[in-house]
């Protein structure tokens, strides 16, 4: 399975909102970036990182 780096779903800066109860982006971004994200013209997040746990584990041992 390819990952795009639109899959917010696998990205670290998408977490769960306690307040609002549901998963939202951390990155907080600016007016033209939101339009161009929610009118699909984006091809790739440039904040998008893998969260990848393994990777995170081996940073602490």
């Amino acid at each position: 399975m390819a990952i795009n780096m639109t899959d917010c779903e696998h990205c670290a800066h998408y977490i769960f909102d306690d307040e609002f109860e549901c998963y939202v982006c951390d990155i907080n971004l600016d007016e033209d970036e939101m339009a161009r994200f929610l009118t699909g013209t984006v091809r790739d997040c440039h904040y998008f990182n893998l969260y990848d746990e393994y990777k995170i584990v081996k940073k602490q041992n």
